[in-house]
């Protein structure tokens, strides 16, 4: 049998590859983007929102993933159809450049709120609307509930959002068999720690409820998930919540974690529908050519 440190490692090192299909890889294209993405039209503060759609969008990306590799789908999605668009960067460990989204959930709430505060200040706008992808659709629940955003955010959409954490089909499961594992994970990449399934960082978001009064929140989830699972986790209950599962929508959509917040359109246009209802138009298998 292999002496425990030696397991410890390994299986830190898988529960981390296996947390990256949340993200693709960074380029070196995106990382030179990643200041203000300025050749897709996103993060442009000279934006003012139209009485059309009068709230600016903050994109919020998810583990691993940077502010503009999440969002090289989505951003132009909205931003073509008349959205202010602005993504942000956050979670940053030292010495690890491009993977974000790593760092202690709650301190990357706060970096969220610094945003929105800068992204309000320069459009004029009273509120802004949130989307996320994975941890990005759940870390602005922080936000909301502790940090006063629910007076500056008007929804929140999680797109494949790791609201009650994940189990990872089950590995996370074996954590208490290799003691140690659980405190190197948390020190090494707390924001995967904050992730598993039954956390203490997830307790304390859950308790009492899962929204706050005043905010409008849509889940989009996807059934072929296999990084938030149980995918079902990723639903909310509360006033003022539509869950949706992208496959009553268009039964051949076999999107899973990844593609659903990279390029799927038609969870794209959900996404579109939940930040105008006024104006949602159904979605079908057809809105992929929308």
């Amino acid at each position: 049998m292999l002496p425990w440190k030696r397991v410890l490692r390994p299986l830190a090192a898988l529960l981390l590859t296996a947390a990256a299909v949340t993200a693709p890889a960074a380029t070196a294209q995106a990382a030179a983007q990643t200041a203000g993405a300025p050749s897709s039209g996103w993060n442009d503060y000279s934006c003012k929102p139209s009485a059309a759609h009068p709230r600016p969008v903050v994109l919020v990306h998810g583990t691993l993933g940077n502010s503009v590799d999440n969002w090289l789908g989505l951003a132009p999605y909205l931003k073509v159809r008349g959205y202010c668009v602005f993504s942000l960067d956050y979670g940053q460990l030292e010495g690890v450049p491009f993977f974000h989204g790593l760092g202690p959930v709650e301190k990357s709430a706060g970096q969220l709120k610094d945003f929105v505060d800068k992204v309000l200040a320069a459009t004029g706008a009273a509120e802004t609307d949130v989307v996320g992808h994975s941890q990005g659709g759940m870390m602005p629940r922080y936000y909301l509930r502790f940090l006063g955003g629910a007076a500056k955010v008007n929804a929140l959409v999680g797109i494949a959002p790791s609201n009650h954490g994940t189990t990872l089909n089950g590995f996370t499961n074996l954590l208490p068999y290799f003691p140690g594992a659980g405190d190197l994970l948390a020190k090494n990449t707390p924001a995967l720690a904050d992730q598993v399934a039954g956390s203490d960082f997830l307790d304390r978001l859950n308790a009492g409820g899962d929204t706050v009064p005043g905010v409008r929140y849509t889940v989009i989830a996807t059934k072929y998930d296999q990084v938030v699972t149980p995918w079902r986790s990723q639903y909310l209950s509360g006033p003022d919540v539509r869950n949706v599962l992208l496959q009553d929508l268009c039964p051949v959509d076999l999107s899973e974690h990844v593609a659903v917040g990279l390029f799927d359109r038609i969870a794209f246009h959900e996404v579109a529908n939940a930040l105008d209802p006024a104006r949602a138009r159904p979605t079908t298998c057809a809105s992929a050519f929308d």
